[in-house]
């Protein structure tokens, strides 16, 4: 009798020192939040003990994950019906007032991210992408033109990090005389935790110094607590807003879908449907991003990050997980608020580990805004076109987006109709054009690219005026050597290596 209850005991003794554990951690942490507020005083420290509210929270339910958040035998395929084609929401038409739709949304954008990957300093948001055009640039006129077009208002926010608020608001003051208005709120702060304490790097709220290094914007996920705790969500409900539409500010074919908005305020089965996220067929390049399952009779977004070790292999799988999400989302603002109000969101949380530069190993903990869907009643995934995600995250995409493959209008960038397949050209290019000013200064014009299938190119690589490239091109210049395209040359099959010899492919 005894041998069976010992282990019983052991057990039981086991979780009684871990819980005892999670609570000296706890309590430390708190200690320390409290000797970080003290460092400041008046409306930095009253937004910061706000931002720390949050933090708490996600760092207590961190410290209970004891596992995998997902029980891979527990997930099943999405019902038919709840990733509904985007023609057949298409097919229903237009209303036959627009604009009463357009007047129920707000346009959300997010824009707490740098552009030091494509070494630019300052927010992402603000690079050039086409005919000296920002990010921001082409949103505001994407918006402007529909409330001109239909004499609304849909307003445009934007949720910023303390990396990009200064220079953004900066910015703004040029967009005055435009029709849109324009607000923003700033994402958390949170402080980054050493790997091995568990407590936060940072001995006080200041951003300069050595401590700049000891915050971190916690994700996507935060907006629903940072808009909540902004005051501008009640502001917006209050001006009869209903619904917003969110996206990465980088995804270029992320524009308002009057055909969506449509079948968002205008149910047709009368239900109300809070989450329309929009999904799209998966590819090769897309393997890692996150899918829609049904889990525990809810959809539910399942990221690579909560994958066990042993089904990555098949998660990647595109024939297994069709699709994956954009990260277009559209949103109801009373849904929001009254999970926000009920604390009903408890958001799958992903441990991004971090090297500071003194070598020092710390932790972020992070949630994404698609994660919420399993909250949310009535939630819809829909199956839009590839032409909805068109993110710019390196300089190929930039080369592309710059080309005549698309044209320009109304800040809304669509396939040229001369291309005569509507899949985007695979492009490569090598750690020499990783900068965009370096990048800029290697193609005196961008090439023609209407026919081209496939570029590589890598190694010590400029293009002439007036190239003109088409179906598969390989360039790669070895070691020590560099390559000169001449203006006006066409290349076509071609692999030019070393010293430029051209062959055909």
């Amino acid at each position: 009798m005894s041998l069976l209850v010992e282990p019983i005991n052991l057990r039981f003794w086991m979780a009684q020192f871990q819980e005892m554990m999670r609570q000296q951690l706890e309590s430390s942490m708190h200690t320390e939040l409290e000797k970080l507020l003290d460092t400041a005083e008046g409306a930095e420290q009253e937004v910061s003990r706000k931002d720390f509210e949050g933090f708490k929270n996600l760092f207590h339910r961190f410290l209970q994950v004891k596992g995998p958040s997902i029980e891979w035998i527990k997930i099943q395929r999405p019902p038919e019906d709840s990733i509904q084609p985007y023609d057949k929401i298409a097919g229903r038409g237009l209303p036959n007032s627009v604009a009463d739709c357009l007047n129920k949304l707000v346009v959300v954008k997010l824009n707490g991210g740098l552009g030091t990957s494509m070494g630019c300093k300052g927010p992402k948001s603000l690079i050039s992408v086409r005919n000296e055009n920002t990010f921001l640039d082409l949103t505001v006129q994407q918006i402007e033109h529909l409330n001109k077009t239909y004499n609304t208002n849909v307003p445009l926010v934007l949720m910023n990090s303390f990396n990009t608020d200064e220079d953004t608001k900066k910015i703004l003051q040029k967009y005055t005389h435009h029709r849109v208005k324009i607000h923003t709120f700033n994402q958390s702060r949170y402080p980054r935790v050493d790997k091995e304490s568990l407590l936060p790097v940072s001995t006080d709220l200041s951003m300069s110094g050595q401590s700049a290094e000891g915050w971190y914007p916690p994700g996507h996920g935060d907006i629903y607590a940072s808009f909540y705790n902004s005051g501008l969500l009640d502001q917006l409900i209050a001006q009869g807003k209903e619904y917003i539409f969110v996206s990465n500010i980088d995804n270029l074919g992320a524009t308002v879908d009057l055909h969506i908005l449509h079948h968002l305020v205008n149910q047709p089965n009368g239900k109300r449907c809070e989450f329309i996220m929009e999904v799209t067929d998966k590819t090769r390049a897309d393997v890692k991003g996150g899918t829609l399952i049904q889990y525990e009779g809810k959809l539910r977004l399942l990221e690579i990050a909560q994958v066990p070790k042993a089904h990555v292999d098949e998660f990647k799988s595109v024939s297994k997980f069709k699709i994956f999400n954009t990260n277009n989302l559209w949103i109801s603002l009373a849904a929001i608020k009254r999970l926000r109000e009920q604390q009903a969101m408890d958001l799958e949380i992903i441990v991004n580990p971090k090297t500071l530069d003194g070598g020092q190993n710390v932790v972020q903990l992070e949630t994404a805004v698609g994660a919420a869907i399993k909250c949310f009643d009535n939630a819809l995934g829909i199956n839009v076109p590839r032409s909805r995600f068109l993110p710019v995250k390196t300089t190929s995409d930039l080369l592309l987006v710059m080309s005549n493959l698309y044209s320009l209008d109304a800040g809304s960038l669509t396939m040229s109709p001369k291309r005569e397949f509507p899949s985007t050209p695979h492009v490569k290019l090598g750690s020499s054009f990783t900068k965009v000013q370096e990048y800029l200064t290697r193609f005196e014009s961008i090439p023609d690219m209407l026919e081209l299938d496939h570029l590589t190119v890598s190694g010590d690589v400029t293009l002439g005026k007036n190239v003109s490239l088409k179906g598969t091109v390989i360039i790669i210049a070895n070691h020590g050597d560099r390559i000169d395209i001449p203006a006006g040359s066409m290349l076509e099959n071609k692999i030019v290596s070393g010293n430029l010899r051209i062959m055909d492919h």
